[in-house]
């Protein structure tokens, strides 16, 4: 199977988000960061804490929204030349290959560790940090959509 295509900014923009948020340190925090400003709303309503330490968890918690769900992925994307190529995959039974204008490279099945579906992509993952997005707006119908999915259920171990 053979693919082409180039990134939407605003699907790539939501793609990383759901990669910030997949991560179980990124989650963990987001709970605890919420759990404290509950905590904090409550001590001030029963009038346990001062004004000052509720506003601290509210402020705390609103930046840190903003941070994961504009300012990171964003900026990931304003780095990344990546986003701005076209490209072409092949995908075969022993390996995939990735290419562009300045040339291509193959990678074994092997080399992946994981995959991950998203509604407007399949994230490819070498390691924890490392992902490569394939857009699913690149395939013809549902059906080769349902293709790729079979093909990275079969040849990525989780």
């Amino acid at each position: 199977m053979t693919i082409h295509f180039t990134y939407d900014k605003k699907q790539v923009v939501q793609a990383l988000r759901y990669h910030f948020l997949s991560k179980l340190e990124i989650r963990l925090m987001i709970i605890l960061v919420n759990v404290f400003a509950l905590a904090s709303a409550v001590l001030f309503y029963f009038k346990k804490i001062l004004p000052f330490a509720f506003l601290v968890g509210s402020l705390l918690w609103f930046i840190l929204m903003i941070a994961f769900w504009f300012i990171l992925p964003g900026t990931v994307y304003r780095r990344n030349a990546t986003f701005r190529d076209h490209f072409t995959m092949d995908f075969d039974d022993s390996n995939f290959t990735v290419g562009n204008e300045r040339g291509s490279r193959s990678w074994p099945w092997s080399a992946l560790c994981n995959f991950l579906e998203t509604p407007h992509f399949f994230h490819l993952y070498f390691d924890n940090r490392s992902f490569f997005l394939v857009p699913k707006n690149a395939l013809a119908n549902t059906d080769e959509v349902y293709e790729l999915r079979q093909i990275f259920k079969a040849r990525i171990s989780k």
